[in-house]
């Protein structure tokens, strides 16, 4: 008999194999398929595909563009993927979270779009100094600057928009937040908030990623904070998520949605395994 269920990846990072070995600890028989090996046929039957990958696959693609069509084209022949193409899409691209999040009323920070260098240097000073410049595509804190006057700003506008990158005259600039040090990362599965941490920026860098050196803590999951991040999850279209926030004079702020949490980090402070919870997330699902 095939599997049932499946996870497609690009990279075996250290989530990966915990998901594996939760599989393997619950005898719940799973394929596992490098997405950079396969090559998928605009012809095949949905009898074909469910026979090679199951019907639900648990879609853990580093590369947004990959995994988003490959997402798109699993659902083409009636596959349930998690996440779903359309979270996928809205969670990669920051200009499309941050219009979905101001569309459900959830609160986050003041971003200007625009579309030339010369709109781009309007935009930063209409919010003022510091601004931050962010791309719409892009994690772990990559081309994430801080524009901190009018002379910086103008250089690494221009620097932008001379690049040839697919997004590089899209410009995403956002109001600079004067927060704490730090700003938290929650995991959610399905109606679940499973963790939260706090994520300091280190000495050398205003930045909180943890690819970049940040320190966690743990983070207390209070009414208020599972609230927003539901809240946010749900506007997405839900599934398993990495929901960022920060804390302002005016409440939590969500200031981004990861399609593809990483979630280590907050392992450290939770009680329950949370790839266990994945997975029994996955099980569950497909069932129905």
């Amino acid at each position: 008999m095939s599997n049932r269920i499946s996870i497609i990846y690009d990279r075996v990072r250290w989530e990966e194999k915990e998901l594996f070995s939760a599989f393997e600890a619950k005898n719940i028989p799973f394929g596992k398929y490098d997405a950079k090996s396969l090559v998928l046929r605009s012809d095949d039957s949905d009898e074909s595909i469910h026979s090679s990958f199951g019907s639900t696959l648990l879609q853990r693609c580093i590369s947004h563009y990959r995994g988003m069509l490959i997402a798109h084209y699993l659902e083409s022949k009636n596959c349930l993927v998690v996440n779903s193409s359309n979270t996928s899409r809205i969670c990669g691209n920051k200009f499309l979270s941050t219009l979905q999040f101001e569309e459900s009323d959830i609160k986050t920070p003041l971003t200007l779009f625009s579309f030339s260098d010369k709109s781009a240097e309007d935009s930063v000073e209409e919010l003022g100094y510091p601004s931050v410049l962010k791309p719409i595509v892009g994690s772990w804190g990559r081309g994430v600057v801080k524009l901190n006057d009018k002379d910086s700003a103008k250089a690494l506008i221009e620097m932008r928009y001379n690049d040839d990158g697919l997004f590089s005259k899209i410009f995403y600039i956002q109001q600079h937040i004067n927060r704490p040090p730090r700003d938290i990362r929650t995991v959610v599965v399905g109606d679940e908030v499973v963790g939260a941490e706090y994520r300091y920026s280190s000495n050398d860098d205003w930045r909180t990623n943890f690819s970049l050196g940040a320190k966690v803590e743990e983070c207390p999951i209070t009414k208020d904070l599972e609230e927003i991040v539901l809240k946010a999850s749900k506007s997405v279209g839900g599934g398993i998520l990495g929901v960022d926030l920060m804390e302002s004079d005016d409440g939590f702020l969500v200031h981004e949605i990861n399609n593809n949490v990483e979630f280590k980090g907050v392992s450290k402070f939770t009680k329950e395994n949370i790839a266990y919870k994945i997975v029994d997330y996955i099980n569950n699902i497909s069932k129905r």
